[in-house]
């Protein structure tokens, strides 16, 4: 005897189209930006600290391209304020 219980699954795509058509409901103004993130400050001391020790770093250290990632982001939060 075959099972029909996969009959009686609603599909993924059916769920998706759900869950779309339900957050069309939300009460919350979407046009409200959230508030940017602060940029932290460094001083002068710290960032010459801080040059001296990347520069020191091998040009394959994972940490040299975080640290190229993180001042996009820098840059990114500060062009939000």
């Amino acid at each position: 005897m075959k099972s029909n219980a996969r009959c009686w699954t609603p599909p993924a795509v059916a769920l998706l189209i759900a869950m779309l058509l339900l957050s069309g409901c939300a009460t919350a103004n979407s046009d409200a930006r959230a508030p940017c993130p602060p940029v932290v400050l460094y001083s002068v001391t710290e960032q010459a600290r801080a040059a001296s020790e990347v520069a020191a770093l091998p040009e394959s250290a994972v940490v040299v391209r975080m640290l190229s990632d993180y001042a996009v982001l820098r840059d990114q939060v500060r062009a939000c304020m």
